[in-house]
């Protein structure tokens, strides 16, 4: 047995609790190596010794390059669980506890793994409704006027700018459009005062962007969104602010002396805003965005004000946090209390882009953009790069990073306001395009497409990726989202279901999978080759009656999967 691959953490990914006495315990060990794992607990609290052992074989729930992991659900009336490990193998039977290895076991309960107490308080608590969504991101300057096109022309508005004209009217009088593409949940960059066309300099928390509007606009956008069931989330942008900020306007008029000089971090006593290189802390060494001091008390109070106010003044649902990762974890503690307390379902989002576990841990946020999963798919779908083998071994690594309730509401992606186009890494194959699209609506997470995606939109530079909305073009992707969409939302195994593979064949490009809920399964053969694939009836036949959900098949009745396409087979 390969011990050196074996691994349980405890209060972590691997030993978490979803109710008052429920925990999930997994365990990881080499791949192919274990022929059975069986998990072994007890109630803490039972006074006598040796305490009742219980016994529960861990089911295997994924498989990756080099890995194997093991769960087992343990529901008992118990609020404080000891535990410890059976492995066997052909030749063997080891017990695994705190201590390490051992072929006997004979320690105390003491020493065995140790859930220490099921504290409601630390119970992932993410919003109903966050499983369900289909998001569409939009980036309000380029989306719409509310004539419904872009004019193109730059606005002036004091220190605010305007670059191709959007406006939140823009985007309200095209909810009909945005609803009838299946979507029920918009992210919108920021909206609030600010110098820059993309409002990522904060001027005034407090109030909205003349050049999109008013907040009697905001909230009429949201009223219309949530009375054709999308929630609306804002971007909040609370690492920096902009330069016309009012506390950074004192600290440069007053330098030390200043009430504020301690919201902004590395400040000097005199700063210089025209000195170079830049003298304070700052977003990505840009001198318009002061990076602030969030540990401050007051800084931390007013921004969770922000938070609060904007949920109680317009009734929005959710907010996407912007450069989350640089921000101190006890003002997001702070913000996630605050505005619970307001909106106990709102849902938040934070934009880090790396593996986010010391975020995700049930006291900061809901969900994280997942650009792992868009790194993937890139590789995968456009680039090529990966087999069916490795892109499923890296999707299913991905996928263990969290439990399970996490791994549902993690925002997906393919491309934002931040990268380029998936369509241009593809190099304009709207083939391969499409295949990475049904993938994000089949996978495990929320699937998010970028304003203009269903219209074919390319773009590798910032000016190319958030060029203006292409109304009117027939050319587009917009029915076949809409379907995907329709899919999504009827099937609750693609929603909260298990993923699972049933194939990777390398030599053909051919990946097949099966989500499945209580009675619900839908099974998706994935053909990122260039060749027709026939499955073998066994990959669905031995399951249950299928169906083609979508897809096109062969006249002479043969199941066939055409070169870089999908079938998804389910239950009507």
């Amino acid at each position: 047995m390969n011990r050196h691959a074996i691994l349980h953490i405890p209060l972590s990914e691997y030993a978490y609790s979803v109710a008052e006495n429920r925990v999930i315990i997994r365990l990881r060990t080499a791949k192919g190596d274990v022929s059975r794992c069986v998990l072994k607990y007890a109630d803490k609290q039972e006074w006598r010794e040796p305490k009742t052992m219980y016994s529960k074989d861990m089911r295997l729930i994924a498989t990756d390059l080099l890995y194997d992991y093991y769960e087992a659900d343990v529901g008992e009336e118990f609020n404080r669980i000891c535990y410890y490990f059976c492995l066997e193998t052909t030749d063997e039977c080891l017990y695994y506890y705190d201590r390490g290895f051992t072929e006997k076991m004979e320690a105390h309960c003491s020493e065995y793994f140790q859930f220490p107490y099921i504290r409601r308080e630390e119970i992932l608590d993410i919003p109903d409704w966050a499983e369900d969504v289909v998001m569409y991101q939009i980036f309000p300057d380029s989306f719409a006027t509310d004539r419904g096109f872009i004019e193109g022309k730059v606005k002036d508005i004091g220190s605010s700018h305007s670059k191709l004209g959007g406006t939140l009217k823009g985007i309200t009088a095209n909810l009909d459009y945005i609803a009838a593409l299946g979507i029920n949940a918009i992210y919108i960059n920021p909206v609030f005062t600010a110098v820059s066309y993309h409002k990522y300099d904060t001027t005034d928390y407090l109030d909205i962007d003349p050049c999109f509007g008013t907040k009697d606009e905001l909230k009429q956008l949201v009223k219309e969104s949530h009375i054709r069931g999308i929630r609306v989330i804002l971007d909040g942008v609370f690492n920096h602010s902009g330069p016309e900020f009012f506390a950074f306007k004192d600290v440069l008029a007053k330098g030390r002396a200043s009430e504020f000089f301690d919201w902004f971090y590395d400040m000097p006593d005199k700063p210089d805003y025209e000195a170079r290189p830049v003298q304070y802390a700052t977003f990505a060494y840009v001198r318009e965005m002061p990076k602030l001091n969030t540990s401050n008390p007051r800084l931390r109070d007013y921004l969770c004000e922000v938070g609060h106010y904007w949920i109680k003044e317009c009734d929005i649902d959710g907010w996407r946090l912007d450069v989350a990762n640089e921000i101190d974890h006890d003002f997001w503690r702070a913000f996630r209390k605050t505005v619970r307390e307001v909106k106990p379902d709102c849902f938040l989002i934070g934009e880090i882009w790396e593996e986010s576990r010391v975020w995700l841990r049930g006291d900061q946020f809901d969900s994280t953009m997942n650009y792992s999963f868009a790194y993937l798919c890139r590789d995968f779908f456009a680039l090529r790069k990966l087999t069916p083998t490795e892109f499923n071994g890296y999707i299913q690594s991905m996928l263990m990073r969290y439990p399970t309730e996490l791994d549902r509401v993690q925002m997906n992606l393919l491309d934002s306001h931040d990268v380029p186009r998936f369509l241009t890494l593809c190099e304009g194959d709207r083939d391969r395009y499409r295949l990475a699209l049904l993938y994000m609506y089949t996978a495990v997470g929320i699937p998010c497409i970028f304003y203009g995606d269903e219209c074919y939109m390319e773009g590798e530079s910032e000016d190319q990726y958030r060029s203006p909305m292409p109304w009117g073009t027939d050319d587009n992707a917009y029915d076949y989202l809409a379907a995907l969409a329709h899919i999504r939302h009827k099937h609750p195994a693609l929603r909260k279901g298990d993923y699972r593979s049933l194939l990777t064949d390398d030599a053909s490009g051919v990946y097949v999978y099966e989500r499945s809920f209580e009675g619900d399964r839908v099974i998706v053969m994935l053909n990122n080759g260039d060749g027709d694939f026939i499955p073998d009836e066994r990959l669905y036949t031995d399951r249950r009656d299928y169906t083609i959900l979508y897809g096109e098949n062969t006249d002479d009745g043969v199941l066939t999967v055409r070169g870089c396409s999908a079938l998804i087979l389910g239950t009507e």
